[in-house]
């Protein structure tokens, strides 16, 4: 064999060793006796050459690996294919088996482990299977485990289970390694078990969840669609699928199609918005596979909420729910208080009932109101919300309706980039400009908004102080609004939080707060703390010294993050 090709092996080898070396600096005997659901920690390897340059890493976006450079430097000329399915890849095959035979810790590779090669050789870039292992020993400890979890944990449990088994769990269920025929109707049994047996706390019981739509997403994404469409995804963009025509789904209602529907309909209801372009791109593949449940859901919704939930009519208005859409469509039959009041109800049941919160309603009505916020979109949503708001006896279901909606990264799907407003948004802006007795309202709103996604907030702000004045009133919400909005927000307002009542209503709103929060706060106000640090020198008694606290409250080191 050539020489430089020789010593090129030895660099790969040398690379695979400090891979070991690297991973090995843990003690994974004690990491996987967390659960008897792992058996191992790394489940795959992938070696890189190119330039003269060799990596072993974990995932393709590990950047913690070590990276060896061989010392050949770049080679005059570049490998072949052949070179490298021929005379390196069996090669490194067997001195991966090696390693994998003298480990020190047996936990640290998983049941089933594959090492990959990727190579920049003369014909382009060529990725290839270097060693695929399956410890047969572990994979039958783990499927006993399995069944042992369920039977006991599960099928006779009583108690809340733990959400880093229903991460394994989750993932075992849909590995085809393990079960070569899942059965879909009973991994489904299962998922909604573990669902049903932690409904008790929902921060618990969205992380459960979380797990598993996300092992579900990628059965779809790895295992499932492949088989039957050529993918195509440069960088983050959209996957665009293409149907194989050749390979035809022999059930198109039951098995594996029905994992892919429950897995649509489950990041669509409970997903962040951002994910709902997945599950409805789940549902249209359903479709080309010839799933006629699939074209069902996507003309009358799911199936999940009772036909009572998402139908309503009477002579006053009509109102139809679509989830798998996140649509509400509202026929306003008469324009009076009591149309309104009906449609409200029916949207803070279908919210009970869990219909997904980042939606929209297609209203068709006479009337056109909107808030008297500028920087709104004059969307239908705004629209029904500002003509519920003009019927005084209606705000207290408005209100009822702004809390059942308002959540953290969900906004309204009919809003988008500088307009985007999560639900709930225009309910608590029409309510908290219309009486004082709702600006409790208002900063438990503000309280949950994603200030990174969204800005409508800065022109509720400066509606709220067009329509209220700064008073003692209203300076502890206007501090809550201004804490939670974006640094493009610019108030007008500096000569009435100068006056010295309020700048010492100002300070004790502030107090506890992180100066760098103070310090967003005096920006919004007087466009940054050196401004502010001026105007106090300028000042006079107590109102100086009061200005010059605010200063010291934004600049103090001890809170600083």
């Amino acid at each position: 064999m050539d020489s430089m090709l020789e010593e090129l092996i030895n660099e790969m080898k040398q690379a695979i060793v400090q891979w070991f070396e690297f991973i090995g600096d843990k003690d994974a005997e004690q990491i996987v006796k967390r659960t008897p659901l792992q058996v191992g920690i790394h489940d795959y390897g992938l070696l890189e050459y190119a330039k003269g340059r060799v990596s072993v890493t974990d995932t393709e976006l590990d950047f913690l690996s070590p990276k060896v450079k061989t010392r050949l430097g770049e080679p005059a000329e570049l490998l072949s294919e052949e070179q490298v399915r021929e005379q390196i890849v069996p090669r490194l095959a067997a001195f991966m088996q090696q390693q994998l035979d003298s480990l020190p810790s047996p936990a640290l590779i998983d049941y089933n482990f594959s090492f990959w090669g990727q190579f920049r050789v003369r014909e382009g870039e060529v990725t290839l299977p270097i060693l695929q292992y399956i410890d047969k020993a572990k994979k039958e400890r783990l499927l006993n485990a399995i069944a042992s979890y369920i039977q006991t944990k599960l099928d006779d449990g009583k108690y809340p289970t733990k959400p880093l088994e229903t991460f394994f769990l989750s993932r075992h269920l849909l590995d085809e390694n393990l079960f070569p025929e899942p059965d879909a109707g009973r991994i489904i049994s299962v998922f909604e078990n573990i669902l049903e047996l932690n409904k008790g706390k929902k921060e618990r019981l969205a992380e459960h969840r979380s797990n598993i739509v996300r092992a579900l997403r990628n059965w779809a994404e790895e295992t499932f669609l492949p088989r039957y469409f050529e993918i195509h995804k440069e960088g983050w963009s959209q996957a665009e699928y293409t149907r194989k025509g050749d390979i035809q789904l022999e059930d198109t209602e039951q098995g594996p199609i029905e994992l892919l529907l429950y897995a649509a309909v489950s990041i669509i209801k409970y997903e962040p918005s951002y994910s709902k372009s997945t599950g409805l791109g789940f549902l249209e593949r359903a479709v080309e596979l010839g799933s006629a449940r699939a074209s069902r859901y996507m003309k009358e919704g799911s199936g999940t909420l009772a036909k009572e939930d998402v139908q309503f009519r009477n002579e006053l208005v009509e109102c139809k729910a679509n989830d798998v859409f996140a649509t509400v469509t509202i026929t306003m039959k008469q324009e009076a208080e009591e149309s309104y009041a009906c449609a409200l109800r029916f949207i803070c049941r279908l919210l009970q009932q869990g219909f997904p919160k980042s939606y929209q309603i297609k209203l068709k009505s006479s009337v056109k109101q909107f808030l008297p916020v500028k920087g709104l979109a004059k969307s239908g949503t705004h629209r029904f919300f500002a003509n519920a708001m003009e019927y005084p006896k209606l705000h207290p279901l408005l209100e009822e309706y702004a809390r059942a909606a308002m959540e953290e990264f969900e906004w309204y799907a009919d809003t988008e980039g500088e307009k985007n407003c999560m639900p709930g948004s225009y309910a608590v802006f029409g309510l908290g400009l219309a009486d004082r007795s709702y600006f409790a309202l208002v900063e438990d709103y503000m309280k949950q908004v994603d200030d990174e996604h969204q800005s409508v907030q800065n022109d509720f702000t400066t509606a709220f102080i067009e329509r209220y004045g700064v008073n003692a009133e209203t300076i502890p919400t206007l501090v809550t609004c201004l804490l939670h909005s974006t640094d493009s927000i610019k108030l007008k307002i500096k000569p009435a939080m100068e006056e010295e009542a309020h700048a010492r209503l100002l300070l004790d709103t502030v107090n506890g707060l992180q100066s760098y929060e103070v310090e967003h706060i005096v920006y919004a106000i007087w466009g940054g703390v050196e401004k502010l640090k001026a105007v106090a020198a300028k000042a006079k008694g107590e109102k100086a010294a009061l200005l010059s606290e605010l200063v010291q409250a934004a600049s103090s080191k001890k809170s600083q993050r």
